[in-house]
């Protein structure tokens, strides 16, 4: 099972884990059954089962209080897109022991027996070692190209070219494909780019997980909160 389809969208089976449902944004982290509605009907008797459904279901419904969730090493799971649980997979990590909570919101959860303030930062008790290789993925491939043109650095209507076209023997893999926008595309044809005049900026390469993650930070999400921002480093300036 992967850890984050954020890395579908960024490295999908680069990290291997047992995570709780989540989609924001681009993320999308797979559910096994104990962290969701089946563990709450194995465990219904459990006086934790009862507490925590009490907690996430009551009338508590902010969905606007997203955790950024962290590796045991304190380096986020994703940077693009950035991994985020929502409040109430994030709890119920809590519950199960499966994170440490590293930072709170000034926002509550109740139930008639129990409160909490709900996370911000969550970092996971056990380390998941990432994958050296990201997934071979248009998203992937955009990425590694920092969304833009190889030919002419537009970022407008984006697809991807095979530098020696399929016609020609070329085949669909990270050193034959590369970022092109639609005109540039549609200009080289099934020509090569010598043919068509057209020189790529970079040559097409299969990136590490570490590239991507170094070039995610480089699109950051609209909204940062305060409490993730020491986890990020997205062009701070260091003091001297």
């Amino acid at each position: 099972m992967r850890y984050l389809r954020a890395c579908d969208a960024l490295i999908p089976g680069s990290v291997q884990a047992r995570v709780a449902p989540s989609r924001i944004g681009h993320l999308d982290v797979e559910q096994p059954p104990i962290f969701g509605l089946e563990w709450l009907q194995t465990e219904r008797r459990s006086g934790l089962a009862s507490r925590m459904q009490a907690v996430t279901t009551g009338a508590f419904a902010d969905q606007h209080h997203p955790a950024l969730v962290l590796n045991a090493d304190f380096r986020p799971l994703s940077y693009y897109p950035l991994s985020l649980w929502s409040w109430q997979e994030s709890v119920k990590a809590v519950f199960l022991d499966r994170v440490n909570i590293v930072s709170e919101y000034d926002r509550y959860v109740r139930s008639p027996s129990f409160e909490m303030r709900l996370p911000s930062v969550v970092a996971l008790k056990q380390y998941v070692k990432p994958a050296l290789y990201p997934a071979f993925t248009r998203f992937n491939v955009f990425l590694r190209d920092r969304f833009s043109c190889q030919y002419c650095g537009c970022r407008q209507e984006l697809t991807f070219d095979h530098l020696i076209p399929r016609s020609r023997g070329g085949q669909t893999k990270w050193d034959n494909v590369l970022t092109a926008c639609a005109p540039c595309n549609l200009a080289k044809g099934s020509m090569t780019p010598e043919q068509a005049g057209l020189r790529p900026m970079t040559l097409p390469y299969k990136p590490t997980v570490f590239e991507l993650h170094r070039n995610g930070r480089a699109f950051p999400p609209n909204y940062l909160h305060k409490s993730w921002l020491d986890y990020l480093y997205w062009d701070t300036e260091l003091d001297p």
